[in-house]
């Protein structure tokens, strides 16, 4: 049985900093172990090659939620990374840290540590502006010079909205629009594994095998030894003489620790697995974001013009291989932020982004691009309050576990959903807005019956899921504490998004990393 002094599991946005970090210093082992494949796909590097990927099923585990009954029983399609990267190689690679009043909470909820005053200093500490001079790892971008002409416009009607425009996003602490902030670099996309793994697989002390799938972490007397791992029809052990991580993501951290027999008495034994600890929350509390959606047809170009006919799409792609710039070189969510639905708020409540590019989805799933001028307006709420649970199905663990992403559960979700259609509805109706549009591509509801009606029938997730293993120093309310050890296990640690004791206002992909670089930091200091 091979043995390292840590074992990593999931090489994604946590996974990849987690191995990163325990590594640098020379002084340990780790075993990095990965359920997809190598990252080398031409369409993870290309930011626009997003959409080409979203189906991807050699990159994504394709999972799809239970029938929603907040969503007219509707069961929603939800990508998750199984790739080197994870799915910081198929994200839109938007970049932002989130409010300060969502780490306050954190730290409120039993996440000591954690409050904004915390992890202010390890995002700055994480991030690369590109016209800086610092070893930071993450590679953070402001593209707006590549950016489509249209995306302009909006920012002019934001202004009119009494918007504030901002020059990066990503850093907002309060309300703010602008051009998103990319992790792009030099016109290719900058995964996790970009900014961490590759740097420590040039050192000798780390080992990462692609195309594992974990079956169970042993367990022996209260303690994890080591995981069984599957690559094909092989079955190996690894052993870990220090501690585990598991930075497998809100879907598979939970799965893997009740397959494991650490989770909900009930559905353990009624799989057939040994109970190890009886940790109820596990797999609970999951909250993700929900977005809708307004398409416009358009009287002047947008990125239409381009993607959507042969003749220009051939000649940005030419562009792109030779100059690495162009419409190829930047990602389809060009602006936005946070804004207030009423300004009588403390904290901005909802995020808002505008494409300029509309486009249908067909019967097998696939993105097509419209050939005429177009635009879409996005909304969603902020800070959901409505949560769900991951069960598991089976012993098995090659079946996918139930999500259960009770939607708008929560009568607070209801009125937020009202008000994420009214704020496109308005803004939509705002010069220059208005004067550049043709007519709306979906018909927008007049009443807030009708807004919350549509919000069920069309709305989707943001790919933010989160919280299913989430952080607390009370056992009773949380699955581990706020140094991110599993609560009952000796040696076994829990980093990634499920940690959250609740989602970020914003894109989860920042926040996930800060946590991994900040745990992995803590980690290291409990091994002296």
């Amino acid at each position: 049985m091979a043995q390292f002094d840590f074992i990593v599991v999931g090489a994604g946005s946590a996974g990849c900093a987690v191995a990163e970090g325990l590594s640098r210093s020379g002084k340990y082992s780790v075993l990095l172990v990965e359920a997809g494949k190598q990252d080398r796909n031409l369409w993870i590097k290309v930011p626009i090659g997003y959409a080409v990927n979203f189906q991807n099923k050699k990159l994504n585990w394709n999972y799809h939620t239970e029938p929603d009954d907040g969503l007219h029983g509707r069961s929603i399609y939800w990508p998750r990374g199984r790739v080197i990267g994870g799915s910081s190689s198929i994200n839109a690679m938007a970049y932002m840290r989130g409010l300060p009043v969502d780490y306050d909470g954190w730290a409120q909820s039993g996440a000591t540590g954690w409050a904004w005053s915390d992890v202010e200093p390890a995002f700055a500490k994480m991030e690369k502006r590109i016209a800086e001079h610092t070893d930071n790892p993450v590679c953070v971008s402001n593209l707006s010079d590549q950016m489509n002409p249209f995306s302009k416009t909006f920012l002019t009607a934001a202004t009119h909205m009494g918007w504030p425009i901002v020059e990066d996003p990503s850093t907002l602490t309060s309300e703010g629009i602008g051009f998103y902030q990319s992790t792009v670099k030099n016109g290719f996309r900058f995964s996790a594994a970009d900014a961490f793994l590759r740097p420590a697989l040039k050192r000798p002390n780390i080992t990462c095998v692609a195309n594992a799938i974990v079956e169970r972490i042993v367990i022996s007397n209260g303690r994890a030894k080591g995981i069984e791992y599957r690559v094909g029809a092989q079955t190996f052990r690894a052993r870990a003489n220090s501690e585990i991580v598991l930075s497998a993501g809100a879907v598979n951290s939970p799965k893997l620790l009740m397959l494991s027999g650490v989770g909900p008495a009930d559905q353990i034994k009624d799989k057939g697995i040994k109970l190890i600890h009886d940790q109820p929350n596990v797999g609970q509390n999951l909250q993700d974001h929900l977005a809708i959606n307004y398409q416009f047809r358009a009287k002047s170009p947008t990125l239409n013009n381009i993607l959507g006919q042969i003749a220009p799409r051939v000649f940005e792609a030419a562009k792109y291989v030779v100059r690495r710039n162009g419409a190829l070189s930047v990602p389809v969510n060009q602006v936005g932020g946070y804004v207030k639905s009423d300004q009588s708020l403390d904290w901005p409540d909802m995020q808002i982004y505008c494409n300029p590019m509309s486009y249908s989805i067909g019967p097998n799933g696939k993105l097509k691009v419209d050939g005429k001028p177009g635009y879409l307006i996005s909304a969603q709420q902020c800070r959901p309050q409505s949560r769900g649970q991951i069960r598991l199905v089976s012993s098995d663990p090659a079946t996918a576990p139930k999500i259960l992403p009770h939607s708008l559960s929560s009568d607070t979700d209801q009125t937020a959903a009202v008000k994420a259609v009214s704020i496109i509805r308005k803004i939509a109706d705002v010069r220059p807005l208005l004067d550049v549009t043709t007519a709306p591509i979906d018909r927008l509801p007049e009443t807030d019956a009708e807004a919350l009606d549509d919000f069920r029938n069309r709305a989707s997730t943001v790919f933010h899921p989160t919280s299913t293993c989430r952080m607390g120093t009370d056992p009773r309310t949380s699955v581990i504490d706020p140094r991110c050890r599993v609560h009952g296990v000796r040696g076994l640690r829990v980093i990634d998004a499920s940690v959250f004791p609740s989602v970020t206002s914003g894109n989860t992909n920042g926040p996930t990393m800060m946590v991994a670089m900040r745990a992995t930091e803590m980690m290291l200091a409990d091994q002296i």
